[in-house]
């Protein structure tokens, strides 16, 4: 690491404590903050100088839900991330690619758009333990820092499969031991999102076994909770009580209430999150500025559809098409269940491969339905059968007023839900959520400058040392000295989001340099090509 020292002078200092700025310099020696000096204390300072005059200089971004697993496979620069000011990449919802084994096929889906990840998936099944992938990340290089919880459902399809029930004694002692061991790589905890197979599966006294090991390592249960609808009160209900019978440390990832007519329940959300916390359980949450959601469109099925992971045959099969079919028109409650929610008008496939689907790509579901002359229902299983792939889709559910009264709690921190790409491979991919590209930019941009729903300085605490306090990253997310140089120059009077759901492939603007680790990955906002990225780990790690 080299010695070099940089001075950024004559900048705004927000220093991601909350705190009002404050004119000042900033000095990096090497990977470390050296000082954070008032304005006329650097006089005579031997160093590089960087001009902020007229900009913000704060900690870089941390993005406690990315999905970059699969995107820094292809491209390890991170790029509308980096352009954003992300120097953090915290990874895990779903699945991790590590540790390979058990009961577990393969650790890496086969293809990503056009993009070939046999090389990868080869090098993933020599990962036999939850470190192995982030260690291999760094080696191969990355720009920004990366760290990950242990996604939950590979840790349940490491012990059961796909296979539904409670797991047995023998099951949860796989799970206990993997859990364990992955806390000690350096995983903050664990990830649950329950509305997907086979976390849906997994019944609570099962998740506060798993729980019970991430809290003796003081780790965290971050969790897509296992509604964000018709029962999303009961759903925070079993968050909270996870929290009680474990004494875990919980994370809710992307807060919303979906569907118009659940928006009202948003008060009493937050109502009893202020509650628990009262009660002295360790809960908050963090969310992406968008009124619409990305996932895919087989989650307009009921999850046992995947158990034994055979969606696709069962919905080749007659019998069980129907019975699926049944399942989507008249959903019984105790599921996620997504064009209910939403309504056929508010789901717009985006993630079609197939030649002769690429005509329904950014249509809404009710224009699908109509050009294939099918009822919605139909339509969806069709293309899912047809595709044999989830189908990226965004669904239009959420409220603007949500959003912003989201944006004023204190617990609340900023998260893209997104992995970071690079428009020149990533539109060949497709249209994605515009999150990928602009979620932190289009809180400075639009709820700071525009809409002033919260001060910038609130905004840039939830970007930064919110998120590393609860990881318990206590060198990142804030400009002090001795903290790791992840440093970000930008334009509060210019910053913005450009991505758009018609036109998402399109970089943020206002950010203008970047350093992680103190080396500088973005100058006059370009990259730099520079990889510096280390393996960010959790309070377990030994």
């Amino acid at each position: 690491m080299s010695d070099e020292r940089t001075l950024i002078t004559g900048g705004r200092v927000i220093d991601g404590s909350g705190n009002p700025w404050f004119y000042g310099d900033v000095l990096l020696q090497g990977d470390r903050v050296e000082a954070v000096l008032s304005r006329g204390q650097s006089t005579g300072v031997d160093a590089n100088r960087v001009d902020a005059s007229g900009m913000v200089v704060s900690p870089g971004f941390i993005d406690i839900q990315s999905h970059s697993i699969i995107p820094l496979m292809i491209d390890g620069r991170c790029l509308s991330k980096i352009v954003q000011g992300v120097t953090t990449e915290i990874m895990g919802e779903g699945w991790t690619p590590a540790p390979f084994g058990g009961r577990i096929d393969f650790p890496v889906p086969r293809g990503f758009g056009s993009h070939d990840l046999g090389e990868w998936e080869e090098k993933a099944r020599d990962w036999s333990r939850f470190g192995d992938w982030l260690d291999a990340m760094v080696e191969r290089g990355v720009s920004p820092n990366v760290g990950s919880f242990l996604g939950g459902g590979s840790l349940r399809r490491y012990a059961k499969g796909m296979d539904m029930g409670p797991a047995d004694a023998d099951e949860r002692a796989v799970m206990t031991r993997v859990m364990t061991e992955s806390m000690e790589d350096g995983a903050f905890g664990v990830s649950f999102a329950l509305i997907y197979p086979p976390d849906a599966y997994m019944e609570t006294d099962e998740i506060v076994h798993v729980c019970k090991a991430v809290a003796e390592h003081h780790g965290v249960y971050i969790t897509h909770m296992r509604s964000e609808a018709e029962t999303l009160i009961e759903a925070l209900d079993e968050t909270i009580e996870i929290a009680r019978q474990s004494g875990v440390s919980v994370e809710i990832y992307h807060l919303k209430a979906a569907g118009s007519k659940n928006w009202p329940k948003m008060p009493e959300v937050i109502k009893r999150i202020d509650a628990a916390r009262a009660e002295g359980l360790d809960i908050t949450s963090d969310m992406y500025p968008y009124p619409a959601s990305g996932t895919g469109l087989s989650s307009c099925l009921p999850p046992w559809a995947e158990e034994g992971g055979k969606l696709y045959e069962k919905l080749a099969d007659p019998d069980e098409r129907a019975r699926i079919r049944a399942a989507v028109v008249d959903p019984s409650g105790d599921w996620e269940a997504m064009l209910d929610e939403t309504g056929p008008e508010g789901v717009m496939p985006v993630g079609l491969n197939l030649p002769e689907h690429q005509q329904y790509v950014g249509k809404r579901l009710t224009e699908i339905a109509e050009m294939r002359q099918q009822e919605p229902v139909d339509a969806i299983l069709d293309l899912l059968a047809a595709e044999k792939q989830r189908i990226g889709t965004i669904y239009f559910g959420m409220s603007e007023e949500n959003i912003e009264l989201q944006l004023r709690q204190p617990w609340i921190k900023i998260s893209t839900d997104a992995g970071g790409l690079d428009p020149e491979w990533a539109v060949a991919n497709g249209p994605t959520h515009p999150r990928a590209y602009g979620t932190y930019t289009r809180v400075l941009g639009h709820y700071v400058r525009e809409r002033k729903v919260i001060p910038l300085e609130d905004a840039i605490r939830k970007m930064t040392s919110s998120v590393a306090d609860r990881l318990g990253l206590r060198d990142r997310g804030l400009l002090r000295p001795g903290a790791y140089a992840d440093v970000i120059i930008f334009d509060p009077d210019t910053v913005r989001d450009n991505a758009t759901f018609a036109d998402p492939h399109q970089l943020s603007t206002g950010v203008r340099d970047v350093w992680v680790n103190g080396t500088r990955v973005l100058e006059n906002a370009s990259h730099t090509g520079a990889l510096p990225g280390a393996f960010v780990k959790g309070p377990g790690a030994v």
